[in-house]
């Protein structure tokens, strides 16, 4: 994001073109005084230049102005680590993007699709967070014929003993005769494929094709590509809604 020097930008969309968070959370970090603009705090409505020092929570925003966020398709064989232990290829060594990013979650080695990468550590808490309930979609084709029954028990949540813990429901539709799509709103390891286990089948092949509002597409195994400004303020504007309703929630409770 560049302005001009002599331009002048509100103070909420200079914080939001900063990345940090939308226009309506810049707005409550601002009337909570969470924000200064040459030491002083800054004002709704205000109007502000570049070539001003904007901090919110003590922190300058010029640090965060190029909020970086990729989605990438991960092949099979890559791995989302940065440990070099076993030789592996790894996500960043793939995308070998020109600036310091990283994955938001995993995919295993041996799954295959969507991935996001950014440069926001905030970003990755957000949407990694269980408690928002963020969907994930993924496509997957099993080892032998899919039965409703099938469907029926994945969708209403899985008793994983493994890892002690039982699957929250969720959405599974038939997209084959052994291919399914599934909508999950958690990431235990290894979800689906323990998932199918449980009831005697094997994943052959896992694709993730969506996370939140963010589609693979088209793109090529190894590709990435920026998400648009469109996708962007549709994904911020849903982490916000999500925290709200998070915050609310914890409210009502005390």
């Amino acid at each position: 994001m560049k302005h001009s020097e002599s331009s002048e930008i509100r103070l909420n969309k200079w914080i939001s073109d900063a990345g940090i968070c939308s226009r309506r959370e810049a707005d409550r970090l601002i009337e909570a005084g969470r924000v200064t603009v040459d030491g002083r705090p800054g004002c709704m409505g205000q109007k502000i230049k570049s070539s001003q020092n904007v901090l919110v929570d003590g922190r300058p925003v010029e640090a965060e102005l190029e909020m970086i966020l990729l989605a990438v398709n991960k092949p099979v064989g890559v791995v989302c680590t940065t440990e070099k232990k076993w030789g592996d290829p790894t996500l960043e060594e793939l995308v070998n993007y020109p600036k310091r990013v990283f994955s938001v979650g995993r995919l295993d080695k041996n799954s295959e699709g969507l991935i996001l990468m950014t440069n926001r550590g905030d970003l990755v808490n957000k949407i990694m967070k269980a408690g928002n309930y963020h969907e994930k979609e993924y496509l997957v084709t099993v080892d032998k014929k899919i039965t409703p029954e099938f469907l029926k028990k994945m969708s209403g949540g899985v008793s994983l003993k493994e890892l002690n813990a039982v699957t929250r429901p969720c959405r599974v539709e038939m997209a084959g005769e052994n291919r399914f799509r599934i909508v999950l709103t958690q990431g235990l390891n290894r979800q689906i494929r323990r998932m199918c286990e449980a009831f005697g089948y094997h994943v052959v092949r896992l694709v993730r094709v969506r996370i939140m509002n963010i589609q693979l597409g088209r793109m090529s195994a190894g590709q990435y590509r920026h998400l648009s400004r469109q996708e962007t303020a549709e994904l911020l504007g849903a982490l916000e809604k999500s925290e709200n309703n998070t915050e609310r929630k914890y409210r009502a409770q005390r």
